[in-house]
């Protein structure tokens, strides 16, 4: 039977932890955070609704240089609107599914 002295089994696991990378420098993001993904996102889809939205006022002005523009404009934007109301969904799916997990 063998005995380990309680000093020199502290020493050892003190040297495991400092030989083991710290965790501070193993979680840097790579890229950018997902509320900067989403942000740009929902940046990204309100500049398109702005520009079909200022492509069909100029339309109804009579100031549209060309309606193949308008019309592309408003295609973009409805696109654009169904992608976000298909995401919505699937935020709210997740929610309830999460809602209804037992604690």
């Amino acid at each position: 039977m063998s005995t380990t002295n309680p000093a020199s089994a502290a020493a050892a696991y003190g040297s495991t932890v400092r030989a083991l990378p710290s965790l501070e420098s193993s979680a840097r993001p790579m890229g950018p955070n997902f509320s900067e993904l989403v942000e740009k996102a929902g940046r990204s889809a309100l500049d398109t609704m702005y520009k079909a939205e200022g492509q069909t006022a100029k339309a109804a002005a009579g100031q549209a240089p060309d309606i193949t523009e308008v019309v592309t404009a408003i295609s973009n934007a409805e696109v654009t609107l169904q992608t976000v109301v298909a995401i919505r969904d699937r935020v709210v799916q997740a929610y309830n599914e999460i809602m209804r997990m037992p604690i």
